[in-house]
């Protein structure tokens, strides 16, 4: 038997496999006519209608070709997409991998068949099996955009880019002479327990910390210690981009954890900002289009999946978010994004992120996500 042959074989083997277990899990075999509308939760500036800016708009057009509107609900957190997504009278959700285990555990999203999707075929093969949106051989969404937490500060103050997260850990006088204190900011959500714990897998190897998700007690006990320590430093918690953005405008913030999205509107803006990421590395972010459980318009959701995964859509929305596409194909060829944007925001540092996904006990060897909500509420009281 020839290679090509065996190949052959293969690939219709692995499609029949697919549409059987398709068939299995009672998921749709067929999609028709649109129900007519489409609400999704999503981060701010997922979703854009060419109303911020006319050159970025991948929502017209998907309107007038499926008559399915896109009804839009921001949410800053990803604490904020599972509450909303609980309360239901959703269809879609843009999820973060710290959000994207709980809503499949807590049964609020659902299974969806790829083969309904035929742009599937366009995704980043480092994405298509990724465990924060693939339980069991079972897909719960598709992907969308990824990207680092980056170091976003005013060159103004650093001359020359941070090299180190500590500038927002550890109380130090900054190159203009000053003291960071009360001039950084740190994320408002639990899952930042996490970018502490990063921190210190470089600067105290001794705690051995392998994973910034799963830590013991010891090793998560340091990194509370650190965020204690952060807290009289921190000007704000932040979670609104607008907020940030202002902060770092208006309030004399120089330095925090930030989305590529804010690093390009203050640098559209005129603004002395820039990002990096330390030596230390960084978290990050790998967001799933999901469907509700309980979707009332899985027509149109299941349009909208296929939809966000055309090239052009992709290319558009990493030009302006600052993030890298779940499409390979956006990289080249697209007049927003340019042949160098992904190569600016990252796509080839895939390996080096520690993307967010939710803490597991895993039998009470590592610390709860529980534990991690109730302890960065404190922590942000000054507790």
């Amino acid at each position: 038997m020839s290679s090509r042959t065996t190949l052959m074989l293969s690939a219709l083997t692995t499609a029949l496999l697919t549409t059987a277990s398709a068939h299995a899990a009672g998921l749709p075999q067929s999609i028709g006519a649109g129900e007519g509308q489409l609400n999704i939760i999503a981060w701010p500036g997922y979703i854009e209608n060419g109303s911020t800016d006319k050159a970025y708009d991948w929502v017209t057009a998907f309107e007038k070709d499926t008559g399915c509107k896109v009804n839009v609900k921001t949410a800053a957190t990803s604490d904020e997409m599972v509450s909303l997504m609980t309360k239901g009278g959703y269809d879609l959700v843009t999820a973060s991998g710290d959000a994207s285990l709980r809503l499949i555990a807590g049964k609020r999203v659902q299974p969806i068949n790829i083969d309904l999707i035929a742009n599937w075929k366009n995704v980043d093969e480092r994405l298509k099996m990724a465990d924060w949106h693939v339980v069991n051989g079972q897909h719960y969404g598709t992907p969308y955009q990824w990207g680092p937490n980056v170091l976003m500060y005013n060159t103004k103050v650093f001359k020359e880019a941070p090299t180190s997260w500590s500038v927002v850990f550890e109380e130090q006088t900054l190159a203009d002479g000053k003291s960071n204190k009360g001039r950084v900011q740190a994320y408002d959500g639990p899952i930042y327990i996490a970018d502490a714990a990063l921190y210190l897998k470089a600067t105290q190897p001794a705690l051995g910390i392998e994973d910034p998700y799963l830590l013991n007690e010891a090793q998560y006990n340091a990194a509370l210690d650190l965020l204690r320590k952060q807290h009289s430093l921190v000007h704000r918690y932040w979670h609104d981009v607008t907020v940030q953005m202002n902060d770092f405008k208006n309030e004399g913030v120089v330095a925090s954890s930030a989305w590529g999205y804010q690093v390009n509107a203050l640098k559209a803006e005129g603004q002395p900002i820039d990002s990096t990421v330390p030596a230390e590395g960084a978290t990050g972010w790998a967001d799933t289009t999901m469907l509700h459980a309980d979707a009332k318009h899985p027509t149109c959701a299941y349009k909208w999946m296929n939809w966000s995964l055309e090239p052009k859509l992709q290319g558009d929305l990493a030009a302006w978010f600052g993030s890298n596409p779940a499409v390979p194909a956006a990289c080249k060829g697209n007049a927003l994004l340019t042949d160098e944007g992904c190569k600016t925001n990252g796509f080839e540092n895939f390996d080096k992120i520690a993307f967010w996904k939710t803490p597991q006990a895993e039998g009470g060897k590592y610390v709860p996500y529980s534990r991690w909500t109730q302890d960065y509420i404190a922590i942000m009281g000054g507790r």
